[in-house]
């Protein structure tokens, strides 16, 4: 069976040593960098199954660094941060982040984290869905693919698996905890307003759509994809 491998980017030495070891003791195969630019290049030569990268960094920045991988794949990507205010959080889930871990953290806290994200990109990879099909909507998880109107639109991928998620549970709401759990996964330990955020987004690019569906909130619970 293939090592799983995955990219350290920090310019801390001492982070990243500690990181590159618990990994190889869980028999991971471990790539390293030392700032953004580099991190970018080794995501394009060693094609790593998950990237862990601090935010800041020399040369390029973690967020600078995580939109230029996101132009070109949706390789799981874990952001590790010194500050923890939820702003933070959000900007770098925004950017299409899929986990956020606050330094300083325990090492065996991070590799179950990266083992949950694997598991579930691993998941998501096996299910074969068909497109869900709504008037005026199509929304294709295996390929991470919308498209209003007949036409594909461009759209972060955790904001199309929350998308995904509601709309195969038609009618269905859903506080914020709930979509925390279910599209970010249990280990996320993210702030509510995280999913208000991706919702409003959701909602600006679906905007004028004509169908007999909606994105509704549910003041006082949460969110439901209404099909009427």
């Amino acid at each position: 069976m293939a090592k799983n491998k995955i990219l350290i980017a920090d310019d801390d030495k001492n982070i990243v040593e500690l990181i590159k070891l618990n990994f190889r003791s869980e028999g991971f195969e471990t790539v390293t960098a030392a700032n953004g630019v580099e991190a970018v290049e080794k995501f394009k030569s060693d094609a790593p199954d998950i990237i862990i990268m601090d935010v800041m960094m020399p040369e390029m920045d973690g967020r600078e660094a995580c939109k230029e991988i996101r132009k070109t794949s949706d390789v799981p990507i874990i952001m590790l941060t010194a500050k923890g205010e939820t702003i933070d959080k959000i900007l770098g889930l925004e950017l299409g982040a899929d986990d956020y871990i606050v330094k300083p953290f325990e090492p065996q806290e991070l590799v179950a984290r990266v083992k949950a994200v694997l598991r579930r990109t691993k998941s998501g990879e096996q299910q074969q869905d068909k497109p869900l099909e709504f008037q005026n909507l199509s929304i294709n998880i295996s390929n991470y693919e919308l498209k209003i109107n007949g036409k594909i639109l461009d759209i972060p991928p955790k904001e199309l698996e929350l998308l995904h998620f509601l709309a195969s549970n038609p009618n269905r709401v859903f506080t914020r905890e709930q979509l925390l759990e279910k599209v970010w996964g249990f280990d996320y330990y993210g702030d509510s307003r995280t999913v208000d955020v991706h919702i409003k987004r959701l909602r600006e690019k679906l905007e004028g759509v004509e169908g007999n569906w909606q994105l509704k909130t549910v003041w006082g619970v949460g969110y439901k994809f209404d099909v009427h």
